[in-house]
């Protein structure tokens, strides 16, 4: 038997159920499938998106995360449909970063964690970020100072404070993020950020935040009071 969504009814389609219910009536295997778009000889991308979608533990955070290999572990998903989904994740995150423009000011760490999560949030490695505002407290740059393994990363005051100087920056918010998803702060946590805070002050800016960053949720160093 032919199992392909072009054989069902025209209802039943997730392309032709969007077109004229709108894209928010469709379930997330039904996403998956339109952009898959094709399945195989004996299964529609229908069935691949849930199988994909079990996969991931039906939990799109997880396949938020997933690499091309992790894709293509999944029967059915070759190459090609692996980049699809891959690109699909990738402009959901790009769409967040791109709000941070639109902002009048940050005014809580939680908006902080909104914007990073899209950046770093998925990583199998850890990042660590500088967030520069100017005395209104509105983002004028954002860096990527280090980058490193799974547990850990160098980070060099020096360069934050460049970065600083450069944009004339009167406040920086640092970030990172732990990929074992435990947001809470490690011994070098808590002594890089005092080093930050001393050395920015030398500068006259001033450090008014560290996020970090695990999953779904987040530890502020400014509203545990620590800064």
């Amino acid at each position: 038997m032919n199992n392909s969504i072009k054989n069902w009814a025209e209802a039943d389609r997730p392309r032709e159920k969007m077109m004229q219910h709108g894209v928010s009536v469709l379930t997330e295997t039904e996403l998956l499938a339109i952009i898959i778009g094709s399945g195989t000889k004996d299964e529609s991308a229908l069935d691949l998106s849930k199988k994909l979608f079990a996969y991931a533990h039906n939990n799109l955070h997880e396949m938020s995360k997933f690499s091309l290999e992790d894709f293509t572990k999944v029967k059915g998903i070759g190459p090609a449909k692996a980049v699809s989904l891959l690109a699909t994740f990738e402009l959901g995150r790009r769409r967040s970063l791109a709000e941070v423009g639109t902002k009048d000011s940050i005014r809580s760490s939680k908006e902080i964690y909104s914007i990073m999560h899209s950046k770093i949030g998925d990583l199998s490695h850890e990042e660590f970020w500088a967030i520069y505002l100017n005395n209104k407290n509105v983002v004028i740059g954002m860096k990527r100072i280090s980058s490193g393994g799974v547990n850990q990363t160098i980070v060099d005051t020096k360069i934050i404070a460049k970065h600083a100087i450069t944009l004339l920056a009167t406040g920086i918010i640092v970030c990172h993020n732990h990929p074992a998803e435990n947001c809470s702060p490690s011994r070098q946590d808590t002594e890089i950020t005092n080093q930050i805070k001393e050395a920015v002050k030398l500068i006259d800016c001033r450090l008014l935040d560290h996020i970090i960053v695990s999953g779904t949720t987040y530890y502020s160093f400014c509203d545990e009071g620590l800064l």
